[in-house]
């Protein structure tokens, strides 16, 4: 026990390396970048949160499902993209040995957040869709309250198993990150010694938060379609499968990815290359959380007319603004 423990010091810090095949000149433009995306999807998801803290008229079960994705979104950006932004902004790579195992369980619990939110909103559609008229009663904002708590609470248990496996192995080699952010795949690689069963502890149970929620997700679908060919009306039956149709994108980029990624290194003739991989990481982790707030929220009517109506009182209060700063100064 001792010689793990002395092990498991010897690495202070680690280093995220990144893009590897990205060039020195290209730094500065990629922070950028990841700058303008940065504040981009935190503005878009906290304008929803500011809203829905306002406007009572949309504490209403589907909205708080789409409230608790945007601070899930908010969360995971926050945690993942300004450590990348320092490491191309002014070539901070460094990242303390604590602070990256915080970050690889913040990384891991946000995604398995999110994957438990896409099941309440499948779950939520399946009863809206299927039994309209018991919808009311089945799924209130009381309802929806605890199921959202919960998916909070019980996030921690996934990435929580892999937390307390990675306390019994050692860093005693490299320390390079070769990825955007601290997460599991990338550490495991670093780690000494036999690592083979936290490879698959980790494996099983990232399928186990992506497959059993989507399995739930792929039934829910599977009955709302059919309802939805059952329904008299065109005009319902378009809506809902625009809906629908738009929802199952971003389950799809959510979790498809995803599962390559996760299953590149345990099944043959699927291996990617690290900057591939990276890519892939990227595009998952980061796109949805952008799009989100114009996905789910902007698309529908009440979001439109609380915006619409913003925008109103900001237009008649600037221009008496500017009538007051016009009236003369009496001597």
């Amino acid at each position: 026990m001792a010689q793990v423990e002395e092990n498991y010091t010897e690495v202070s810090a680690f280093i995220i390396v990144g893009f590897p095949g990205l060039q020195l000149e290209y730094f500065h433009t990629v922070a950028w970048f990841l700058f303008i995306l940065y504040v981009t999807t935190v503005v878009g998801n906290l304008v929803l949160v500011v809203m829905f803290a306002l406007e009572h008229s949309l504490q209403k079960p589907m909205y708080i499902i789409m409230v608790s994705l945007a601070l899930s979104d908010i969360g995971f950006t926050t945690v993942a993209l300004p450590k990348l932004i320092a490491r191309y902004w002014w070539n901070d790579a460094s990242i303390g040995f604590y602070t990256c195992h915080f970050q690889r369980h913040m990384i891991h619990y946000f995604g398995s957040l999110n994957s438990m939110i896409m099941l309440t909103m499948a779950v939520d559609r399946y009863l809206a869709v299927c039994f309209p008229l018991r919808y009311p009663m089945l799924m209130t904002a009381p309802t929806m309250t605890i199921l959202t708590v919960f998916s909070w609470l019980v996030a921690h248990v996934f990435p929580g198993v892999t937390s307390i496996n990675f306390t019994q192995i050692s860093f005693c080699g490299s320390n390079e990150i070769i990825q955007a952010f601290c997460e599991t795949l990338s550490l495991t690689a670093l780690a000494c010694g036999d690592k083979s069963y936290l490879s698959w502890a980790s494996y099983v149970t990232a399928m186990f938060i992506l497959l059993v929620p989507l399995g739930f997700v792929i039934f829910s679908y599977f009955f709302i379609i059919i309802s939805v060919f059952h329904m008299t009306s065109g005009q319902g039956r378009r809506k809902t499968l625009s809906t629908c149709a738009t929802q199952g994108f971003i389950i799809s980029i959510y979790y498809i990815p995803r599962f390559f990624v996760y299953s590149a290194p345990h099944v043959p003739n699927m291996q990617m290359t690290p900057d591939s991989r990276i890519a892939t990481t990227f595009f998952y982790s980061f796109f949805p959380p952008l799009i989100n707030p114009f996905v789910y929220c902007l698309r529908t009517k009440e979001i439109k007319a609380i915006w619409s109506r913003w925008v109103q009182r900001l237009q008649v209060v600037q221009p008496k603004s500017s009538k007051t700063a016009d009236v003369p100064k009496v001597k």
